[in-house]
């Protein structure tokens, strides 16, 4: 084994007798950076995006969300909530009415969730850090709400405009037709907006928050009726096992979902453009690695004078395929090495002085992350051992013998 790594070594360093051969060793070499290079450039950047992406929804959801199994909403006692309270993990949580609307103002409509809440809401989701106007809901005011800016938009509402009320329509219970009764089949309720949230485009006209003693009225609730429930978990907390104790509290009559579950469509979209993306550069490296192939087989045909003298000295045939496989390996291995040192330096100087910008304000964003370096190193060191094993694989001992 050392001697054919030896001889793989000398050859590699040594210039040949003819300059095109010599040439194409460098655009192998060159070529092999580069591909590892951009693909690692381009899985960082990915990953960048992923996580930019999935930070508006990070904000928006909790870390756990608890719904009725059956039907919309369930009924929860005082002695559920102090239990709740008594599980250590559970930083607070947050009681939430939610169910579809009409929002009107000028005759004009938009459908929407109305999403009454609690006064711990806040401490469950950073609503803070989403507000694009105004102010979040009062906690000791009924007739108040907060919507997104595509709700505004499209409604042309203004915070805090007292001359325009936004108006929550939604059907009454149990109202199966509009000319059933000479009264209205609706309830009604105006509230004054006091601010606007910004988050993404899908989220941005899908809420109006409201304080959850005027979503239950609104929708005929009782009291202790809601919809679900938001948990903030402490950082080291187990899930699986605080799950396990809220559905105990709850004997098992609830459905309990994490934030990837609830972001399911979009964590399942962004995985497979990543996989797509990591499969069409695996491609390019690749046609890219046909260089090795190529560079080798060149090596060989140099070499043919060399493996005849080798071959008579002792060597085997299977030393000498070993040999150019080696050459191969150290190519595509110190190929990738330096690719990827390449691309690492690279993505620290854009996450250190953001050298590119999506929009003049925004930087774009990249991640460095040490399972990149794994995944380009992986690849680029098993492609690069199929195409030295393909080029080295020409050498037998006919060829050898007709050298």
């Amino acid at each position: 084994m050392k001697f054919p790594f030896y001889i793989a070594k000398r050859y590699l360093l040594s210039k040949s007798s003819q300059n095109a051969i010599n040439i194409i060793n460098i655009v192998t070499s060159v070529v092999v950076v580069i591909g590892a290079l951009a693909l690692f450039i381009v899985l960082s950047g990915f990953a960048g995006l992923k996580t930019f992406s999935l930070s508006f929804s990070n904000d928006f959801d909790p870390d756990l969300k608890m719904e009725a199994a059956a039907g919309k909403s369930f009924r929860v006692s005082a002695q559920q909530l102090k239990d709740l309270e008594a599980i250590p993990e559970i930083v607070s949580f947050s009681q939430v009415v939610e169910e579809r609307v009409v929002l009107s103002l000028k005759n004009k409509h938009h459908i929407a969730n109305i999403k009454g809440v609690d006064v711990y809401f806040r401490e469950v989701n950073a609503m803070d850090s989403i507000m694009y106007v105004g102010n979040w809901i009062n906690p000791n005011a009924y007739d108040e709400a907060v919507i997104g800016i595509g709700v505004s938009n499209l409604l042309g509402v203004i915070a805090y405009d007292y001359g325009s009320l936004l108006e929550i329509i939604v059907p009454k219970p149990g109202t199966k037709s509009i000319t059933s009764s000479s009264k209205s089949p609706y309830e009604k309720v105006k509230v004054t907006t006091t601010g606007i949230y910004r988050i993404n485009e899908d989220l941005d006209d899908k809420y109006v928050f409201t304080n959850i003693e005027l979503a239950q009225e609104l929708l005929d609730f009782e009291i202790n009726e809601i919809t679900n429930i938001e948990f903030n978990l402490t950082p080291e907390a187990n899930e699986f096992a605080v799950r396990d104790k809220i559905a105990t509290i709850f004997n098992n009559e609830v459905i309990i979902k994490n934030r990837i579950e609830l972001n399911d469509a979009l964590y399942k979209m962004l995985n497979t453009e990543n996989i797509a993306i990591y499969l069409i550069f695996t491609l390019v490296l690749i046609l890219a690695l046909f260089n090795v192939v190529g560079a080798i087989v060149m090596m060989i045909l140099d070499k043919r004078n060399n493996m005849k003298t080798l071959f008579s000295m002792g060597t085997t045939v299977k030393q000498i395929k070993r040999i150019f496989f080696f050459q191969g390996i150290i190519i595509t291995v110190l190929g990738g090495l330096l690719g990827i040192t390449l691309g690492v330096i690279v993505i620290y100087l854009q996450l250190e002085f953001k050298l590119f910008y999506i929009t003049p304000s925004l930087p774009y964003p990249v991640e460095l992350k040490f399972m990149n370096c794994v995944t380009v190193f992986l690849t680029i060191s098993i492609l690069g051992v199929l195409a030295s094993f393909i080029a080295s694989n020409r050498i037998n001992r006919t060829f050898i013998a007709n050298s």
